[in-house]
């Protein structure tokens, strides 16, 4: 939760996720505004697309990116579809990046939140409800006093849903306030592709591995390489960013890459398995019309 780049992006992630998956990110792109105005600390939410590009090299990458796009729009009731841009209109969207790309997709209406602020300002929300919480204390659910048990530990869990397993991710955030990026660009590439979303302050998060593994020693050398080498070919102006820090972690993840929540009778319910989409769909669960 604290390493993810939070991005909103259901049509972006069409190309991989399942059907399941889009629609409720689709769903929940609707509710992010209103569960955060009920927070009493501000937390930065964007909705001003996605913007994908390529290099000249790479072009087989966008047509199959495209006709992905095309297979899911339909199941999205609401969603604008993804506009083919000229280099002229990238460089108008996003000006920082000039006319280096000379043709690009823009997926409208997708957006992005700053994960950092939004942990504590929950935290906060759940004192103030009178909520209390114990970190890292092993409790077994005939313990506890409560109506409901909501066991949503993602890999913690696997002693108790075998399914489940991790997936490594490796995500660099650097300061640079140099570059001037204003939505989250995707860089398709056939090894690396690359997502650069920019936060509050000159934050950008960036990150592109997905490693069947449930290793958590730090990025190697060689995906460090990659990563800021795909990272310096979308703007130059990376080259002076300054490292804050580079982080491995696991998403929970189920076979079917889809999310699952069971109820096994009584008062536990287990929900398990977000993949890289936990920030995407978490609100639409919340809801009766989404189970």
């Amino acid at each position: 939760a604290r390493v993810a780049a939070a991005m909103l992006a259901p049509l972006a992630e069409s190309v991989e996720a399942e059907p399941l998956v889009v629609e409720l990110g689709q769903d929940s792109l609707s509710r992010w505004p209103a569960l955060l105005a009920g927070l009493s600390r501000p937390v930065y939410f964007q909705r001003q697309g996605t913007l994908v590009v390529w290099h000249a090299q790479d072009r087989d990458q966008a047509v199959r990116f495209g006709r992905a796009l095309a297979r899911a729009h339909p199941r999205l009731p609401g969603a604008e579809p993804a506009r083919a841009l000229s280099g002229a209109e990238i460089a108008a969207l996003e000006p920082g990046l000039g006319t280096r790309f000379p043709r690009g997709l823009f997926l409208p209406g997708e957006g992005q939140l700053d994960n950092r602020a939004l942990l504590p300002a929950l935290a906060d929300a759940m004192r103030d409800a009178g909520v209390r919480t114990h970190w890292q204390v092993m409790v077994a659910p005939e313990q506890v006093e409560a109506d409901w048990i909501i066991d949503c530990r993602g890999l913690g869990a696997k002693p108790d849903w075998h399914a489940v397993r991790g997936v490594r991710g490796e995500v660099v955030r650097v300061h640079a306030p140099e570059v001037t990026l204003t939505r989250p660009v995707r860089l398709l590439h056939p090894r690396y592709p690359l997502y650069i979303a920019p936060k509050p302050d000159g934050i950008y998060v960036i990150g592109a591995t997905q490693i069947e593994s449930e290793d958590l020693s730090p990025a190697s050398v060689r995906s460090a390489l990659e990563l800021l080498s795909a990272l310096y070919s979308v703007h130059p102006g990376f080259a002076e960013a300054r490292i804050l820090e580079m982080t491995a972690q696991c998403r929970p993840a189920l076979p079917d890459n889809r999310p699952e929540i069971r109820w096994e009778g009584g008062r536990l319910i287990r929900t398990n398995g977000p993949y890289r989409h936990g920030y995407q769909i978490a609100p639409a669960p919340l809801e009766p019309s989404s189970a």
